[in-house]
């Protein structure tokens, strides 16, 4: 499938890089090497995201080339990165272009003209890293230092299951590369803003516990007096999830419509990306999200009881 996206790509010109709403680490730093891989190729290509590049994301390289858009420009292909469908982007003009989809989720999805999804590795930094190799396009410390952040960030800092001998390859090929990771974590793990920590103290006061699950959350007034964006609730839900006898941990994000948005997070007994899925969202065994409506307490008990079903049928972790 490889050959096939590269035989697509090295048959058209103008090309557009995006990725899901409200992108994490892999989506944007995948997007920002994917352009600049395509460009070296001799490409036009222009990454588009329909939110932009959040902050402590933002000293990496090409990210000030990155365009905020509602919708696609004119183009011969889209290439879609860490998407289930083209809905998951929020851009509009999508419907009518060549699409090339390139996942790793165990919920990917065939909606592209050309689909290659890979859950046996890590991250799509890793698939990138692939087609840059092929292509034989040098990585450069640039590429590199995008590429290592995506597969820093969506292991967890190489902590989550399925984290293996494969991952520490590519991460020390793209250190041999250029990227500097002391530089690449200061960034991402030391660069909140207060707006994000006094959200984190709010979510964390209201901290629940049942046995080997927690769960926290924030509402939308909470979000408005402190001043907080989106993405000042990126990794909120590992703080909970670092409590040492818990296995899984819940964050609960109120939207402006009361409806929230779930994320998930796993220590690798419970596979929660079965529990997002149920609920319409996906993700990875160790770290899901989706969306439900409210109120709280409802959407809580929801997703705590499929929580609870899926443990039954795999671990004793949640026995009373």
């Amino acid at each position: 499938m490889l050959d096939r996206v590269l035989q697509e790509i090295r048959a058209r010109q103008r090309f557009v890089v995006t990725s899901h709403a409200r992108p994490d680490g892999d989506g944007i730093g995948s997007a920002l090497a994917c352009g600049q891989i395509l460009r070296v190729m001799g490409k036009d290509a222009e990454v588009v995201m329909h939110d932009g590049v959040p902050r402590i994301y933002q000293n990496l390289p090409f990210a000030d080339r990155a365009i905020q858009a509602d919708a696609v420009p004119p183009t011969d292909a889209v290439i879609l990165l860490e998407c289930d469908s083209i809905k998951r982007t929020l851009l509009e003009g999508l419907e009518d272009s060549f699409l090339i989809n390139i996942d790793h989720h165990v919920s990917g999805r065939d909606f592209g003209h050309i689909n290659w999804i890979d859950s046996t590795v890590m991250a799509t930094a890793e698939l990138v890293y692939r087609l840059a190799r092929r292509a034989c396009v040098p990585v450069d410390a640039h590429i590199a230092t995008c590429l290592y952040t995506a597969l820093m960030t969506d292991t967890g800092s190489f902590m989550f299951a399925g984290t293996n001998e494969h991952t520490f390859t590519v991460a020390r090929e793209l250190v041999l590369a250029g990227a500097d990771p002391a530089l690449c974590a200061r960034h991402i793990y030391f660069g909140h803003s207060t707006a994000k920590l006094r959200l984190l103290g709010a979510a964390l006061s209201n901290l629940h516990r049942e046995g080997p699950l927690a769960w926290i959350w924030a509402t939308q007034e909470q979000m408005q007096r402190f001043g907080a964006r989106e993405e000042d609730c990126e990794g909120l839900v590992n703080y909970a999830l670092s409590i040492g006898d818990v296995q899984v941990a819940i964050f609960f994000r109120e939207l402006p419509d009361q409806r929230y948005r779930v994320s998930l997070r796993s220590k690798g007994e419970i596979n929660v990306s079965t529990v997002a899925e149920h609920f319409g969202g996906g993700g990875h065994k160790c770290a899901s999200g989706c969306s439900l409506d409210g109120p709280l307490a409802i959407a809580v008990a929801k997703v705590v009881e499929q929580l609870r079903s899926e443990a039954a049928t795999n671990t004793n972790a949640f026995t009373r």
